[in-house]
């Protein structure tokens, strides 16, 4: 039996070309969507806006706003406890919109040769 010219896997040089070019521009289009994220400003709150924490999609601090009604000396870990609600939502915030990203850009590479990546 004669062999047949080619790539290995039968692939066509062409193909090949066009899947590295998607892959690029792939690539291209996650880092865009990243710096957009990172620069993004998410807010939690708690206690019925008592507590408000804004970070970053890098997940920093940017500032934290607290009623002065909730500042009881005599009940402090109630105030700590609403700061920490109000971080632990900006954060679940930041996870959502990053795996939102990411999800979508995952769905874009079935179209990468059909290899499931």
């Amino acid at each position: 039996m004669a062999k047949r010219g080619g790539f290995p896997g039968g692939m066509m040089p062409g193909n090949m070309n066009n899947l590295m070019k998607q892959a690029q521009r792939m690539q291209r289009q996650m880092e865009e969507q990243q710096k957009e994220l990172e620069e993004k400003i998410f807010t939690g709150t708690a206690g019925g806006g008592a507590v408000s924490i804004s970070m970053t999609g890098k997940k920093l601090v940017q500032k934290v706003d607290i009623d002065p009604d909730a500042c009881d000396p005599d009940d402090v870990e109630t105030l700590e406890d609403l700061v920490m609600a109000a971080v632990n939502e900006a954060l679940r915030q930041v996870e959502e919109a990053n795996a939102n990203v990411m999800g979508k850009l995952a769905g874009g590479m079935g179209g990468l040769g059909g290899f499931g990546l």
